[in-house]
């Protein structure tokens, strides 16, 4: 939503309020211009038709008395101004004229006494922000007096300001502007195609979101900027002036709408203000086609409502990104901090736009705000990866949860199959042997008969440590079933499976079970099956195991059985 007249936070990260201001103190060390004190008078308007050689022959200069320029009562009227300045002649720099005003002005500036109609010429001109134009005119190295005529566009920027400076002054402050605005421009859209390429992979609809909404932005602050009116392909949108960032801004703000409710996880934590983003998401989108209505007259009725739109929901995202992220909700927070950021620069830039000061070398608003559009784009881009590594801690653990037996807290019988699989094949491909133990709880039917169920969960459950104690950390065990568990010996022959097997059989006869009345005493019964000794693998191996289980409780129990190869 930089377009809700982009703001946002300076009050948690200090290390990006420091990159701002190392930004804005390195511009601002190298735009400060000469600036001179001036003194300004308005043809009075009761002048008709004066004409250029009457004004410059100074013959009318008793008819300057307005002491501030005014904007005309007819926007399209001309109207004149004289400029009374200081001497330059003493200065070894080549002096200027820079006149502030609106893109479609246009400006003539003649030198004072001469009676002549040639204009002054223009040095250079750099764009402003709010479809503002600074132009420079070179002065006459002895005169300080100028007249500039200007014809006003039909709409737009109103009154211009004037300064006298210096022309390198004026190239080194349009050069530091166009250098941060591209570097602003060049970052947002970077990391918004980046988003939009990930999105491609990932098919998470945060990244398109993202990559619509900082588009926009980039956008936003080029034309905005008026930087983007000197561009190739972007300098299309010469005719549109204003219109060209309303669009952007009100388009952003739909797109801003969209992500909120994503990042934070609305559907979720706050369903309802999830269907109101929607709602001012739509109302956005009708903001974009009425500026349409602009062109026939309800230019002022489109704006207020607009700023009242973009007011409303900028503090309405501020207080419910607060309250997701205090439901648990930290993408939510980085967003908070991302949008006070943006919407803290973007207040200020307003301000100042709006007191129309004449600070020409205003570092809040040409450094401030597209640095704190970056930092945005960075806070919210570190919050899609904090929501993200969520989502994989919770799909972790989730499938954690879909492959433990939640009673023993190990593999149950779906998965220790997979890994029983998987180890039969990697043993094929290098020629390794695979042994199973299979043990089986004896008399466990007794048990629960006689002390009740829970007793009998207590029971399963205190064998397993006994059990792992005996393993290796290759070695894999599994509930197969009820009172059943099955180990898988990884590289184990029927030699090294044995007496693996043994140790366990004399670890579990020594568990005693207490809780349940009298102390309850385990044993259990074993049946070992190795491929190397059956030339079997997978599940087989399992059957093996387990018919070798039934020929050691036959035998009485408490014993290990190793499964034999079937005479041929």
């Amino acid at each position: 939503m930089g377009s809700f007249r982009n703001g946002a936070r300076a009050a948690a990260f200090q290390c990006i309020l420091g990159l701002i201001t190392c930004f804005v103190g390195a511009g601002g060390a190298a735009v400060a211009a000469v600036v001179h004190p001036l003194e300004i008078q308005a043809l009075d308007s009761t002048v008709p038709d004066a004409t250029i050689s009457e004004v410059t022959s100074g013959t009318l200069d008793s008819h300057f008395t307005r002491s501030s320029v005014k904007e005309p009562a007819s926007r399209g009227e001309v109207f004149w101004v004289r400029i009374h300045g200081p001497a330059t002649s003493g200065n070894s720099a080549i002096p200027v004229l820079v006149v502030h005003s609106g893109i479609f002005h246009n400006l003539r500036v003649y030198a004072a006494g001469t009676g002549s109609t040639q204009p002054l010429p223009q040095a250079a001109r750099m764009p402003a922000f709010a479809g503002a134009r600074d132009t420079a005119f070179i002065l006459p190295a002895d005169r300080g007096t100028v007249y500039v005529r200007i014809a006003p566009p039909g709409a737009g920027y109103g009154v211009p300001r004037f300064a006298i400076s210096t022309l390198d002054a004026f190239l080194s402050e349009g050069a530091n502007r166009a250098r941060m605005i591209t570097l602003a421009f060049g970052a947002l859209a970077a990391m918004a195609f980046g988003s939009l390429l990930i999105w491609i992979v990932l098919a998470d609809r945060a990244f398109i979101l993202y990559f619509s909404l900082f588009a926009l932005q980039a956008l936003y602050v080029a034309y905005f900027s008026g930087q983007g009116f000197e561009w190739p392909w972007l300098s299309a949108a010469v005719p549109l002036s204003h219109f060209t960032w309303n669009v952007l801004s009100a388009l952003s703000g739909a797109a801003a709408c969209l992500f909120v409710r994503d990042i934070a996880d609305l559907r979720r934590f706050l369903p309802r203000n999830y269907t109101v983003f929607g709602w001012l998401a739509g109302a956005f989108v009708l903001l974009t086609f009425a500026n349409l209505i602009k062109l026939i007259g309800y230019e002022d009725l489109v704006n207020n409502l607009g700023n009242i739109l973009f007011l409303g929901s900028a503090v309405y995202t501020l207080v419910v990104a607060f309250v997701a992220w205090r439901h648990g909700s930290r993408a939510a927070g980085w967003f908070l901090l991302a949008w006070t950021l943006l919407e803290a620069f973007t207040i200020a830039t307003t301000v100042r736009l709006l007191l129309n000061t004449g600070e020409e070398h205003d570092n809040v608003i040409y450094f401030g705000l597209p640095m704190s559009m970056v930092a945005a784009a960075l806070l919210i881009a570190l919050g899609i990866a904090d929501r993200l590594r969520d989502q994989r801690r919770a799909l972790t653990e989730a499938e954690r949860h879909a492959q433990i037996d939640s009673l023993t807290g190990v593999l149950n019988r779906r998965s220790l199959i997979e890994r029983l699989d998987a180890a039969c094949l990697r043993a094929r491909a290098r020629g390794l042997p695979i042994s199973l133990l299979f043990i089986d709880l004896d008399h466990f039917k007794e048990i629960n008969d006689s002390f009740g169920h829970p007793a009998g969960d207590a029971c399963l459950a205190a064998i397993i440590a006994p059990i792992q104690a005996e393993l290796r950390q290759s070695d894999v065990i599994g509930r197969y079933g009820g009172e059943e568990f099955v180990v898988i010996l990884s590289s184990a022959d029927t030699a090294a499976a044995h007496p693996i097997a043994q140790r366990i059989l004399e670890r579990v006869a020594s568990v005693r079970v207490a809780g349940f009345g009298e102390p309850i005493a385990l044993t259990c019964s074993i049946g070992v099956a190795t491929s190397d000794m059956l030339g079997v693998w997978g599940e087989h191996l399992i059957a093996q195991a387990d018919a070798a289980v039934y020929a050691a409780k036959r035998s009485g129990r408490n014993r290990v059985q190793v499964a034999m190869p079937m005479a041929a």
